[in-house]
């Protein structure tokens, strides 16, 4: 791991270690994206969504474009959780205003031959737009790195592209499951290598995003998701913080908490009671509902310090329950993460 800028803000680390903090930081999911016109106006002079993605030096520009522009307590590197499925041989195209859309996907066993285990070095790009981060935050907030749960990215490499019901992947799981945990385990010994990569490069804390583990019954959970989280979070947790986010799967609460992880991400359907009920030991990070931002200024302040409240101010990291969506106006958010810095606990 390289050696660090001091962190003149390091709210978020100390946090996410279940240490007192002087308020609750703040950072959101997606921030680095669609609703800042700045990211838009590089956007729309690229080729696509990839092509910013893998140009280091934009890349870190538009990773610190919220930092400077909403004033939040952390960096999230801009990439994509689909570059691991991409450097293992499945590339993937982003189609506009549709998602990611592989041309080729595993349905069969002799599929396996196009696949192998990701080579780090396949996604220099990412740990370049890394490094160039760091030296141009110079220590203003951390920096967070990112995978997706190799479940999630099982589900794009057997569906082909997003679904509601993911019906494909899940009948690979109920008609061979062992070539889906010959394919979960090489996406996993991939991710594994590229965190570490990461964390070499220079990030503080690193998230797994479990995107579409709730289409999940718990017991296929416990079997096809679970497992390779734990490894992941096993193998990078004495490094850096990790943070664990099964958006929907509420279920998973408990079973996360036993992982060696910091802190827990929750969505915006589950009740803080219930989680804190769950995960007694770990901090907890959300969870506004993402369409609060929607609502008039006063509306945002007051749902906002609901939240706040409802989580005590102790082991706790504002963000929202899932991504900001791409229409949010950014003055919406600015009102949100002001409101956090701003807030003051009521102890009974």
């Amino acid at each position: 791991m390289k050696k660090m800028t001091p962190l003149k803000n390091d709210l978020l680390l100390r946090a996410a270690r279940g240490l007192k903090t002087e308020r609750t930081p703040v950072w959101l999911m997606r921030q680095a994206g669609r609703i800042l016109p700045e990211y838009r106006a590089i956007r729309n002079s690229l080729s696509g969504f990839k092509e910013l993605v893998e140009t280091p030096q934009l890349a870190a520009e538009v990773t610190i474009q919220p930092v400077d522009i909403l004033d939040v307590d952390a960096a999230i590197i801009f990439s994509d959780i689909l570059v691991i499925p991409d450097a293992m041989g499945l590339p993937y195209e982003m189609v506009e205003k549709v998602g990611p859309y592989f041309p080729q996907t595993i349905k069969a066993e002799s599929d396996l031959k196009k696949l192998r285990i990701a080579d780090p070095g396949d996604l220099s790009y990412v740990y370049e737009a890394i490094a160039i981060t760091l030296r141009e935050l110079d220590g203003r907030v951390p920096l967070i790195g990112f995978a997706g749960a190799p479940f999630t990215l099982f589900c794009y490499m057997v569906e082909g592209g997003g679904s509601k019901t993911f019906s494909k992947a899940r009948k690979m799981i109920a008609q061979n499951p062992d070539l889906a945990h010959r394919i979960l385990d090489m996406v996993t010994v991939s991710t594994i290598a590229y965190l570490h990569g990461q964390v070499d490069a220079g990030v503080h804390l690193v998230q797994v995003f479990d995107s579409w583990a709730a289409v999940l019954h718990r017991s296929d959970y416990a079997e096809f998701s679970l497992p390779y989280t734990r490894r992941i979070a096993e193998a990078i947790h004495p490094r850096v913080p990790v943070t664990l986010f099964a958006k929907g799967a509420n279920f998973s609460i408990g079973d996360l908490a036993t992982l060696p992880c910091d802190t827990i991400g929750l969505d915006w359907t589950v009740p803080v009671e219930f989680a804190r009920s769950q995960a007694m030991n770990k901090t907890l990070q959300g969870n506004l509902d993402p369409t609060a931002l929607y609502a008039p200024g006063k509306e945002i302040v007051k749902k906002t310090r609901e939240m706040l409240q409802a989580f005590g101010g102790h082991k706790h990291i504002a963000n929202l329950g899932h991504g900001v969506y791409p229409d949010t106006d950014p003055e919406a958010v600015k009102i949100f993460v002001n409101t956090v810095k701003e807030f003051e606990y009521e102890h009974a």
